[in-house]
């Protein structure tokens, strides 16, 4: 099936969004630990979605528009991502670790390289 630009510009932003909220401490222990809205997410859904987008996205960076720079960060932040999370799955367990503020660094400069800005 051909996807048109704006359900790719959609699914992208969708990962981007993702992406955020595992670059963000604060959302974190807001939607994740506390369950304060008001957004429903938890850390498992996160990383299903993610990981499930992440994978088509690379798998046709080309087609979604990726630099090359873009494709390559993107890649390496989902199996860092996806070796962590087969590990963990409490962030209240996992929030304050050197691990996951590395997961976390690696989450902001993935965004920088897309010029993401959440929308409100």
């Amino acid at each position: 099936m051909q996807l048109s630009d704006e359900s790719k510009r959609d699914i992208l932003d969708f990962m981007l969004s993702l992406i955020f909220a595992i670059s963000n401490k604060e959302y974190q222990r807001r939607v994740w630990i506390n369950a304060e809205g008001p957004e429903c997410d938890d850390f498992d859904d996160t990383v299903c979605n993610f990981l499930h987008e992440g994978d088509a996205i690379i798998e046709k960076y080309k087609e979604f528009g990726l630099t090359d720079t873009q494709f390559n960060l993107l890649q390496k932040f989902r199996d860092e991502f996806r070796s962590f999370s087969n590990k963990h799955d409490l962030p209240e367990e996992f929030i304050d670790t050197p691990e996951w503020e590395r997961i976390m660094k690696m989450a902001s400069t993935v965004l920088k390289a897309f010029n993401y800005q959440r929308k409100t």
